[in-house]
């Protein structure tokens, strides 16, 4: 990519090719959760779309203002919405950081406000009975079953989200302190935690899961 073109104090136009390789490269590629390095891809791709639809639209902090406006009309949530400016504030940063901004400009593009978000969101949540519904549903008496009752199991009893149940192996179910825990887990954002199960959850579960499958099964055992 010419480099040159880009290190004005005005941001002058750009290809969409030049521009969305950019962003690649200063944005994307720097991201190590892939949750949010789609979630930027595809709003910076739409950005880039609508920046590069008008001849000699300068890339300035009004430019952004206006570009949220647009995304307000079209109704889009205010949390999408700001998913989109967090992404552009932080292609502003980076290009500032690389020399290919002028730290005014991107300065002034940082601090564009987001969407207001009025109100609290109400979750929805299982009570008791409801949860032990569910966790009676599947079919124990098949292997998918005792799989599906184990997936149930930990996201019932230990709270975990569907990316971690996905990458839950044997090596990680282990006892700690005279508890069972799944340890070792690597969660959203690379962390590492360990996660307390309570008893039922291993003793109606992961012995049954076990069971079923032959000994020498390692790896990721809740996706086969």
């Amino acid at each position: 990519m010419d480099t040159v073109a880009l290190v004005t104090a005005d941001f002058p136009l750009l290809r969409r090719e030049q521009m969305w390789n950019a962003m690649q490269r200063l944005v994307l590629n720097g991201l190590s959760s892939p949750h949010t390095r789609r979630a930027y891809s595809q709003a910076l791709e739409v950005f880039v779309i609508w920046f590069c639809s008008e001849p000699g639209r300068p890339f300035t902090k009004a430019v952004v203002q206006e570009y949220r406006v647009v995304l307000e009309l079209k109704g889009l949530a205010p949390s999408s919405i700001n998913v989109s400016l967090a992404a552009i504030r932080k292609f502003a940063l980076e290009a500032c950081d690389d020399g290919l901004l002028a730290p005014e400009i991107a300065s002034a593009i940082s601090r564009v406000k987001g969407a207001k978000q009025a109100g609290v969101r109400l979750g929805q949540w299982l009570d008791a009975p409801q949860s032990e519904r569910l966790l009676r549903a599947p079919d124990v008496s098949t292997t998918k079953g005792r799989r599906d009752a184990a997936i149930l199991a930990v996201l019932v009893g230990g709270g975990l989200r569907r990316s971690e149940v996905a990458a839950v192996t044997f090596e990680h179910i282990q006892q700690r302190e005279e508890r069972w825990v799944i340890a070792d887990l690597r969660g959203k954002g690379g962390r590492i935690r360990t996660v307390p199960i309570p008893p039922w959850v291993y003793a109606c579960n992961w012995v049954s899961l076990s069971l079923s499958l032959p000994q020498q099964v390692v790896g990721e055992v809740l996706t086969a």
